[in-house]
Formats: C-alpha cells, sequence, structure tokens
C-alpha cells in the first residue's frame, strides 16, 4: 500500500495553496451533485425470512431478492415511480438463496445459487427455471462474466466452479486450501479475482485461472469484491472493517474508506463510478466519494446489512439486513434508498 506522501508533487507554496483551494472548492462541488440529504428510502416486503441478496438486472428496471426462505423474488421498481412494486416469486429451491446475479446482456435471465447445492437460471417475466446444475457443496458466491457466457460459483468447501451459460455444464473446477469469499471477473473477462480469509486477493489470469499476482491486501480476511463500472478500479471489504481501492492497471492501493467500524460485508459502485457504499454490522451504510476518500452520505439501517446494490443507470441503492421485527423474528424486507419521497 503506498502512503499519501508518496504521490504528492510538491510545488511552490502559493502555488499549492491556490491549487488546494481550487480542488477543494472541485471536491465540494463534485460532493453536492447529488443531494442524499433529501432522499428517502421505501421498504419492499415479501419475503417470510431475512434477505440474504439484491441484485438489479442490466437496465435496472427489475430488482432480485434472494432469501433464507428459500426463495428469490422479482420486483419492478419504476425509478421515478409512486406504484406499488410487484412481485413473482422464483419457487424451487430447498435451502437458503444465499446470492443471485442477473445475466450482464439479458435484463430477464437470472441465476441463483442456493445451499441446496444447486445452482438455477430463471425467466425473470414467468418465474420459470430454466436450467439447473447440481454442483458439490453448499453454494454461497455466484457471479456472470460480463459477456455473459460463464458463470463463476463458490462453495462453502472454497471450491470455485465455472459453467458454461449456454450448455450449463461445469467447464472448471478447483479447490483451494484457503477460505475463498467473493469473487469477481475484471471488466473484460479476462483476470479474474478472488478474496480470501487470508487477506489477500487472488489475481488469476482467465480462461487458464493461472495465478498472476497475490495482494497482501487486508490485515485480516477479505469479504466483498465490487469492480468501477468505468473499470478503472477495483474496492474490496474486509474484516479490518476498511475498504481498500485499488488501481486495476497498477494493482496498487489508492485509498482506503474508513467509516466503518465492524467487518465489511457488502460493497457495491454507482453507475457513474462516482460512489462507493459499503456496510457491515455497524447501523449505517456508508456512502463516500470514490476520488476524495470522503464519506458524503450515511443511510441510517436497524440491523446488520448483508448486502448493497446500485441500480446500474440511476442512483438507487437497494440494501437487504438481519432486520428482525419486535418479536424478534425476521422481517424479511429489503429497502431502496434514493427516491425523492418516502
Amino acid at each position: 500500500m503506498i502512503g499519501p506522501w508518496e504521490s504528492e508533487h510538491i510545488m511552490a507554496p502559493s502555488v499549492h495553496l491556490e491549487a488546494f483551494a481550487n480542488n477543494r472548492k472541485k471536491k465540494a462541488m463534485m460532493e453536492e451533485t447529488i443531494p442524499f440529504k433529501n432522499l428517502h428510502s421505501r421498504e419492499y416486503q415479501g419475503h417470510k425470512k431475512k434477505v440474504h441478496s439484491v441484485a438489479w438486472n442490466c437496465i435496472g428496471t427489475k430488482l432480485a431478492s434472494g432469501s433464507v426462505d428459500q426463495t428469490a423474488r422479482i420486483w419492478q421498481i419504476e425509478p421515478h415511480g409512486h406504484g406499488k412494486a410487484k412481485d413473482i416469486e422464483l419457487k424451487g429451491h430447498t435451502d437458503s438463496v444465499d446470492q443471485l446475479c442477473w445475466d450482464p446482456k439479458h435484463a430477464d435471465l437470472i441465476a441463483t445459487a442456493s445451499g441446496d447445492k444447486t445452482v438455477r437460471l430463471w425467466d425473470a417475466r414467468s418465474g420459470k427455471c430454466s436450467q439447473q446444475a447440481e454442483l458439490s457443496g453448499e453454494n454461497i458466491n455466484i457471479t456472470y462474466k460480463p459477456d455473459g457466457t460463464h458463470i463463476a460459483v463458490g462453495n462453502r468447501d472454497d471450491e470455485l466452479t465455472i459453467l458454461d451459460v449456454r450448455k450449463f455444464k461445469m467447464i472448471h473446477k478447483r479447490k483451494f486450501n484457503y477460505e475463498v469469499n467473493e469473487i469477481a471477473w475484471n471488466m473484460t473477462g479476462d483476470m479474474f479475482f478472488l478474496t480470501t480469509g487470508n487477506g489477500t486477493v487472488e489475481v488469476l489470469a482467465y480462461p487458464s485461472l493461472r495465478a498472476v499476482d497475490t495482494l497482501m491486501a487486508h490485515t485480516a480476511g477479505c469479504y466483498c469484491i465490487a469492480i468501477d463500472p468505468l473499470g478503472r478500479y477495483f474496492a474490496v471489504g474486509s474484516a479490518d472493517s476498511l475498504v481498500s481501492l485499488w488501481d486495476i492497471k497498477e494493482m496498487l492501493c489508492v485509498r482506503t474508506f474508513t467509516k466503518l467500524e465492524w467487518p465489511v460485508r457488502t460493497i457495491s459502485f454507482n453507475h457513474t463510478g462516482e460512489y462507493i457504499a459499503s456496510a457491515s454490522e455497524d447501523l449505517f451504510i456508508d456512502i463516500s466519494n470514490v476520488q476524495t476518500g470522503r464519506s458524503v452520505h450515511q443511510i441510517p439501517c436497524r440491523a446488520a446489512m448483508n448486502s448493497v446494490e446500485w441500480n446500474p443507470k440511476y442512483n438507487l441503492l437497494a440494501y437487504a439486513g438481519d432486520d428482525k421485527n419486535k418479536y424478534q423474528a425476521d422481517e424479511g424486507v429489503f429497502r431502496v434508498f434514493g427516491f425523492e419521497s418516502a
């Protein structure tokens, strides 16, 4: 990790001060482009148990939620809308739906990973399961290759499986001898990232899965990873409560976000790459400016968060956690922040 002093240019004091003042003005202007303070969250109810994962489709018109109640649900959410969200239920899994992801090229195809050892592909219009693959362990992480051709799945036994989407057959399988957490491809699909319990990010070439680099990213386990939509950075959330931002070309840490005090469970970049949301067991979701590293808003929440995800077209942030009602039963809700009215 580079120290801030290593990247500073030394200038004449007066020039330096003027540039500094201009920069501060620029930063302040950047930070005021979205009136976060005036925006509201809306709540969506449907699941019978807590929601583990939320994800938007590639055009930002539908949101999927996956729950411990063994179902996923598809919600049509109007970005400026006031109507009640319609939802359809995806039924078939026989254990918790731990993570889901949409086909990056098709707005109505979605893949779900479950503790029942299956990965299923669904049509979000009909709610029908079109493909199913039986894998060897309890699946907890799933992600699509950006061109939509492959799906990567991670399970509780630290096994990585790559599926060919068209045939829905396994094309790679590898077991790692360390804890593997969230996984991701870069935008071009020629690099694959694994976050690990050792505090490293393992960088593999794709499709060979040859080890290219080990990044000593954090002092405790790395749990989650997000790729900047402009392809400049990736971010890693860790058990050390920090989020680190990495230059994807240089493979160097450019800054850290330090607002949270608990292990970071989930992170997401907004569609312009200007903001990053991160969440944990802290009772707020932090939104920080990617360029300045400064926190610009905090969304209060009532429980530890499991999943945050920005809409790919609008500044709407879906989030889901361990919310309980007054009888200490799971509420089964998720929320979306960013509406002009509650």
